[in-house]
């Protein structure tokens, strides 16, 4: 495959540009000492990483809410770690990590370089599963939203990757066909099998070096993509 017949790139935004676990990790350590929060950063994040992951997955399988998610998170991490807190804080700690994660602006790296080669020569999109009030605010602080001609977030589309509803909504506004289309994103089951569904090509960012058995183009650098594009 080449990227001749491609038109459209559809990224996931958080883990496959913009480094998520860093600017987390940031942002707890922030959060922590604003609100005398007396627990080890790395020992949170221990539990904390795996946690958020399998709470991701449940709230892409329509299992939790986002207000389960946002508190269900914390709530088990800090068992874990067996600190008492209260639930009046959790939620405090839910809303004020939100507020400040798009503040962390680290980028994967080749984030920008591969941008700059792509954009003069494809539409570039997002498809994103993060929640609204803070995607455009990452992507804004990274200096990354001037890429991109449409950004697509679940939320506004009701429907969470890999629905196959959230990659036809994005096909259709951006009137791009699947077969025309490349979906580059982290994770295996939403935006490389979800892509797949309907038609489109897919890059696997695999940064985590898993074993992929799927029929994916997979990378562990996001500068491997200018070899396919």
């Amino acid at each position: 495959m080449t990227g001749n017949d491609i038109e459209h790139i559809f990224f996931d935004l958080d883990h496959t540009l913009w480094d998520f676990e860093t600017n987390s990790a940031k942002t707890f350590d922030f959060i922590f000492k604003d609100n005398h929060i007396d627990v080890s950063l790395d020992a949170f994040l221990h539990h904390y990483v795996p946690i958020n992951h399998h709470y991701w997955k449940l709230y892409r399988e329509e299992k939790v809410s986002k207000p389960e998610l946002r508190y269900g998170r914390l709530k088990e991490s800090f068992n874990a770690l067996n600190y008492n807190i209260s639930d009046t804080m959790i939620d405090h700690l839910a809303t004020v990590y939100i507020d400040n994660l798009p503040n962390y602006n680290a980028l994967f790296d080749g984030t920008i370089e591969v941008l700059d080669y792509l954009a003069p020569n494809y539409q570039l999109h997002i498809i994103t599963n993060g929640f609204d009030e803070v995607q455009l605010k990452k992507m804004n602080n990274a200096a990354i939203h001037h890429y991109f001609n449409q950004i697509i977030t679940s939320e506004s589309v009701g429907v969470k990757k890999p629905n196959p509803k959230i990659f036809n909504h994005a096909l259709e506004v951006t009137a791009a066909l699947p077969e025309k289309s490349m979906m580059i994103g982290d994770n295996l089951e939403a935006d490389i099998l979800g892509a797949q569904q309907i038609g489109m090509q897919t890059i696997f960012f695999n940064y985590h070096n898993e074993v992929v058995n799927h029929n994916t183009i997979s990378i562990t650098k996001l500068i491997e993509i200018k070899q396919y594009l």
